[in-house]
């Protein structure tokens, strides 16, 4: 009888802080031995010389939007263009699905929907909005990884902004409960007034739409957050940080032993406001693109250690939805999915992230922070899960690999020395050769392990 199920043998393989030439055998979905030269039998054995072997891929920042809006993106779409991206995890948000993830039946109805056509793990956030307090102890006994509320408004009526009061109350039953609440921290009152007078006096260019929503109205809403965070006890994660002023607030309360968290997202690091201008509708996110000082400050604070992980905050529409003169009645997301770990593996080295740091900012870390049990690394006794990525001459990502249900992105010309050949899940060969399986065993549902890592996740593991 072969000993392993699979055997990878001959890649560089990113194992913790470090990254070593050993092969691993996986059985039943699981890494059972991790070494040099392992020579036993298997059912199936992949050579990875010359490859780099990354753990597969964790994004806990994504929007499928199914059930309701399934036209926006699916499960079936967003998931492949997970895989084909290196990703074999995912937490989805609690919006722009309809209903959204705000009580248990909207819950069941989201993993049923994500249930048989996920090709990756999935885990959900639940919302946190005026309408659904009273329903937080519902989602959290279902299996939410935390809540996610907005501090200005989402985009959609069936998920309402959070205002100081929301906050409190939910904030202090998730304390309770031992769940993180992830805030989109913009001011309303900043970014709607000023949107409403811009667009009265008939501005609404995406130069008028970048200037609406100012980096201050970043910062009062993070230092707003972290207040009543600190006052309740709560863990509290800052999503798709856009400035150094904002991350800095995220470290400063960290030192006074604030359970606080951030993410970043790909976009910020390689487009700017003026790119915004160039580029058009598809460029259209909240918080927005940076000016180029704003977007180096980022750097600094990543590459420091100070921002936990990168998110791609995967936010489709359909290309109606983003077209128009008045940017500031157009849809406001990016896809971007796909594309993070072979862009992050392109650009990261430039600027000093080494392997490890790559594999700790793109998965280990938010498997730790969400408690994802066995996900984020290639360590015996953790789900089989990760990529084989192969250097290659620097070239956009083909539109016809795209696997997103609207290909065009911000990402369509941006070029990518990296390539994602293979990608396990769970012992599953998902892509081989660069080319999606079509069948395949299904993704699962993970729920988090709460038994497990308890108390601040601040300063596990750092790029630093």
């Amino acid at each position: 009888m072969p000993r392993y199920d699979l055997l990878v043998r001959g890649g560089e393989v990113v194992t913790g802080a470090d990254l070593q030439l050993v092969d691993f055998g996986v059985v039943d979905g699981t890494f059972v031995e991790i070494g040099p030269g392992l020579v036993d039998s298997a059912v199936k054995t992949i050579d990875a010389t010359g490859a780099i072997v990354m753990p597969g891929g964790v994004d806990p920042h994504v929007h499928f939007n199914e059930p309701g809006r399934t036209d926006w993106e699916g499960w079936s779409t967003g998931s492949r263009a997970l895989i084909a991206g290196g990703v074999t995890t995912c937490i989805e948000m609690p919006l722009n699905a309809s209903p959204p993830t705000l009580d248990r039946t909207s819950f069941d109805a989201k993993v049923a929907a994500a249930t048989g056509k996920s090709q990756v793990d999935f885990a959900l956030w639940g919302g946190l909005t005026p309408d659904n307090v009273a329903n937080l102890s519902e989602l959290a006994k279902s299996g939410v990884v935390g809540f996610k509320a907005f501090m200005s408004r989402s985009g959609t009526d069936d998920f309402r902004h959070s205002g100081d009061d929301t906050l409190l109350h939910g904030m202090t039953f998730a304390a309770s409960v031992g769940l993180p609440v992830a805030v989109h921290a913009e001011n309303d009152a900043i970014t709607s007034e000023w949107a409403d007078r811009a667009r009265a006096a008939g501005r609404t260019t995406m130069r008028d739409y970048l200037d609406s929503r100012p980096v201050a109205a970043e910062t009062e809403a993070i230092g707003r957050a972290i207040a009543i965070a600190e006052q309740t006890g709560c863990s509290l994660h800052i999503v798709h940080v856009s400035s150094g002023q904002g991350v800095t607030l995220v470290t400063e309360a960290r030192a006074r032993g604030v359970d606080v968290t951030c993410e970043t997202c790909p976009h910020y690091l390689v487009f700017t406001g003026e790119d915004a201008e160039c580029i058009g509708p598809s460029a259209k996110c909240a918080p927005p693109l940076r000016d180029p000082e704003t977007r180096e400050s980022l750097w600094d604070c990543l590459v420091q250690g100070e921002i936990d992980f990168v998110a791609s905050d995967h936010s489709p529409a359909p290309p109606e939805m983003k077209a128009g003169d008045d940017l500031f009645a157009i849809w406001g997301g990016i896809s971007g999915c796909q594309h993070q770990l072979p862009v992050i593996l392109t650009i990261g080295p430039e600027r000093g992230l080494d392997l490890p740091d790559v594999a700790r900012l793109t998965s280990t870390i938010a498997a730790r922070r969400f408690r994802l049990p066995n996900k984020g690394e290639i360590a015996i006794g953790y789900d089989a899960d990760f990529s084989i990525v192969s250097s290659r001459q620097s070239a956009p990502i083909s539109h016809s690999a795209i696997q997103y249900q609207h290909p065009r992105s911000i990402w369509d010309n941006t070029p990518v020395d990296h390539e994602v050949r293979v990608c396990v899940r769970r012992g599953h060969v998902v892509i081989g050769d660069g080319v999606v399986t079509e069948s395949l065993p299904s993704g699962k549902f993970v729920r988090p392990d709460l038994t497990k890592g308890g108390g601040s996740f601040a300063n596990v593991n750092r790029c630093q």
